[in-house]
């Protein structure tokens, strides 16, 4: 009598984790599937053919000595992006790559996601780039609308992220439940049975 109880409450509490875990995939369903699409874009982004991601053009000189100084690359990339891409860009940079190895430096703008690669040593044009990794990133870790409302400090990312991990954390445990759930109350019936 007293196990047959017990097994009761493990069948009320599995229905409620299969309830629970039911509820977050509905509710979830349209994050989880932009996730899991955009982490499989960020991980083939190098094997895209440039589709996603350019690949770094290499320069003519690895060695700092012979390579011409940061702000005049700068001014080099923002008339680039001026002359080759829109006049109504801002220049505002978000960051610089420093490729020493290819001998190359990628200044990546933060509107629209550009991206201009020069030879360190002479400033010449490598490559003009639309970054779409870097859109794909933002749409992956929510921060795209952070970009486009213009929030600071990443907000919207910092509360996205916070919520789709405890979310996927609860679907973890809760789909463990429902896996491990029916074993022990099988396990508990055949106890009741001998």
């Amino acid at each position: 009598m007293k196990k047959n109880t017990k097994v009761k409450k493990q069948a009320k509490f599995l229905r409620f984790i299969r309830k629970i875990h039911r509820t977050l995939g509905a509710v979830l369903f349209i994050f989880f599937f932009f996730i899991s699409v955009t982490g499989i874009l960020l991980g083939w982004k190098k094997n895209t053919g440039g589709i996603i991601q350019a690949k770094s053009y290499a320069g003519i000189s690895t060695d700092f000595k012979h390579w011409l100084p940061v702000d005049s690359l700068h001014t080099i990339a923002c008339n680039v992006l001026r002359d080759s891409v829109s006049t109504d860009l801002s220049q505002e940079l978000d960051r610089i790559d420093i490729k020493k190895n290819k001998g190359m430096i990628k200044f990546i703008f933060a509107e629209d996601f550009w991206g201009i690669q020069l030879d360190g040593t002479t400033g010449k044009l490598l490559h003009i780039e639309e970054r779409r990794s870097d859109f794909i990133e933002k749409v992956h870790d929510g921060s795209i609308l952070d970009y486009y409302l213009g929030t600071t400090g990443d907000q919207i990312k910092l509360l996205y992220t916070s919520i789709m991990g405890i979310s996927l954390l609860m679907f973890t445990i809760t789909g463990f439940w429902l896996w491990y759930g029916p074993k022990r109350m099988r396990k508990g019936k055949r106890a009741t049975t001998t």
